[in-house]
């Protein structure tokens, strides 16, 4: 993917393609061409048939060179802003039409970052998880070891990019607290323990679970720690947080 990384800067350099612009004028700009994850590439250029062009010809010449295939019929165009020609210039690259919002490689894009609703895979998750585990005769013992080592894992990608809404918080920390105290079924049972006092440390008297609120702050926090401690990160960063302004942009 290297070498077609190279390939893209090329095209980008020499003008068949462009990217997005950001950043500050007066601070610097980077453009934006493309993004590399695993095995999926994000590619940004303008809504102009020259520049499809160009691209198509540029992944062909990759296909012929690395003996690696593109599935134009799993790729998708997303149109950003008002793309009056999106039919037209999605039948240059072959590929299917799609629109914001929209899920890839399992993080929301283009849905407003303090909506509940970008939650909901998180949730679904979690209650699958527990759906099965209704049926089982477990202890209490043993769902709390399922909720300290399986459930509370399930939200931390999203608790690291996210802010986490109250009532989020509400509904996953009842997801947790119906199923340690009720267990099998749905029969309720009273809850014993105010939920602060069993997220306490051990130590603490408490039994250990994270605290959703606790552990989404420090998450987040890991970020200024790494503006301090990192200073090529800060570059990735800047490039990050105006990814959203630069989208606004129409193409």
């Amino acid at each position: 993917m290297e070498a077609l990384s190279r390939m893209i800067s090329a095209a980008v350099t020499h003008g068949f393609m462009a990217g997005f612009p950001i950043g500050d004028p007066n601070k610097g700009i980077i453009t934006l061409s493309h993004l590399l994850f695993a095995d999926d590439t994000l590619l940004f250029c303008e809504a102009d048939r020259d520049q499809l062009r160009a691209l198509k010809a540029l992944l062909l010449c990759f296909e012929a060179a690395s003996d690696l295939k593109v599935n134009f019929d799993k790729s998708e165009l997303v149109p950003v802003g008002n793309v009056s020609n999106t039919r037209q210039i999605a039948s240059i690259l072959g590929c299917k039409v799609a629109s914001l919002p929209m899920t890839y490689l399992g993080l929301p894009l283009g849905a407003a970052v303090r909506a509940s609703s970008i939650w909901d895979p998180v949730i679904e998750k979690i209650e699958r998880k527990l759906e099965g585990w209704k049926r089982l005769y477990l202890s209490k013992g043993g769902r709390l070891t399922l909720i300290k080592s399986i459930l509370s894992n399930l939200p931390t990608y999203f608790l690291s990019l996210f802010q986490l809404p109250a009532r989020v918080a509400a509904r996953i920390e009842k997801l947790y607290r119906d199923f340690l105290w009720s267990g099998i079924g749905d029969e309720f049972k009273f809850h014993l323990i105010s939920w602060d006092k069993v997220c306490r440390p051990l130590s603490s008297g408490g039994l250990g679970i994270k605290n959703l609120r606790t552990f989404n702050r420090a998450l987040l926090g890991k970020w200024l720690w790494r503006y301090n401690t990192e200073i090529e990160f800060y570059g990735n960063l800047l490039l990050i947080v105006n990814i959203r302004a630069a989208t606004r942009a129409t193409r």
